[in-house]
């Protein structure tokens, strides 16, 4: 086993695929294939399952992971300390639901590092994918919601995708809509209210499932659906067409300008927005500090952290 060995298996994960980690490792892919084989023949074990998506790691393969980013961490800190080696280049990962302070948090996180050289990432994604990032190691963090509507249902893929879920805050439900909007000057709507205007929520893909839907009351009927894939696109739309959706009441004029605002929603719900991590992974340098630019945002808004 070598140290070279446990780069490239970290290398696979960070990528997402073997043709990927290839390209940025400068050697072929045959080349690589057969280390990582090597390494499993000399572990004992199956570090990544083949399918017809290609590799992603197995049960054993996320344990042998969790040491293997210890240990080249370790090798270089002291290449750092005794060779004068070049500082590790920056590498995290965070996979969330749309939220404005996840991005205001990422940007924090950047700018307070100060690194040279980084590999981050932040995907804005679908529900499902977010936990299968967590599972196979490709972000270091997810963030989602739960409410009393999905929580008996992601919890339990939770526990069988060995995740744990760690609380933030809890919000009551606002829509997301146009300043120009009638509602917008209500101190608060109802679902009665919104009747007439346009629903968007995000699209889920394959598992478009009511409990994975990103935005709560999800099985409320609706007159007018619009499905969206991005945040912007569904701004636009807020706009243009006085459109609304439902989230938890932040959202940064800053980033997002002051075209959007938020009006309580009056129904019997909250929302909780946690982080999702891996059970068999320890949380990086980036990804504490990470939860604390996070942290940081919420209070500003003048919301209370759930104690751990």
């Amino acid at each position: 086993m070598t140290l070279q060995q446990l780069k490239y298996v970290i290398e696979i994960v960070n990528s997402g695929s073997m043709s990927e980690a290839a390209k940025r490792l400068y050697i072929s892919q045959p080349s690589l294939s057969s280390a990582v084989k090597e390494l499993e023949n000399e572990t004992g074990i199956i570090i990544f399952a083949r399918t017809n998506k290609g590799v992603v790691l197995s049960a054993d393969g996320n344990e042998f992971l969790g040491y293997a980013r210890q240990v080249v961490e370790q090798a270089e800190l002291m290449e750092a300390r005794y060779l004068n080696a070049k500082p590790a280049r920056a590498s995290f990962s965070v996979s969330t639901q749309h939220y404005s302070f996840a991005v205001n948090a990422f940007v924090s996180l950047i700018k307070k590092n100060n690194c040279d050289e980084y590999d981050f990432n932040l995907r804005e994604t679908r529900t499902y994918e977010i936990i299968e990032d967590v599972v196979n190691l490709r972000s270091e963090i997810g963030m989602l919601y739960l409410n009393s509507f999905n929580e008996r249902v992601m919890n339990k893929l939770f526990r069988e995708s060995n995740l744990s879920f760690n609380p933030l805050f809890t919000a009551k439900p606002h829509i997301f809509i146009s300043k120009y909007n009638p509602l917008s000057q209500k101190d608060a709507v109802t679902l009665d209210d919104l009747s007439e205007y346009p629903y968007l929520s995000f699209e889920q893909g394959t598992y478009n499932s009511f409990y994975f839907s990103e935005e709560i009351l999800s099985t409320v009927f609706r007159k007018k659906n619009i499905v969206v894939c991005d945040r912007a696109t569904l701004f636009n739309l807020l706009i243009g067409l006085n459109g609304y959706t439902i989230s938890t009441g932040i959202i940064s004029s800053e980033l997002n300008g002051t075209d959007i605002v938020t009006v309580p929603l009056n129904v019997d719900e909250k929302i909780t927005i946690g982080l999702i991590t891996h059970k068999n992974m320890t949380l990086s340098k980036l990804g504490n500090a990470y939860i604390e630019e996070l942290k940081s945002i919420i209070v500003r808004n003048g919301i209370d952290l759930i104690s751990e």
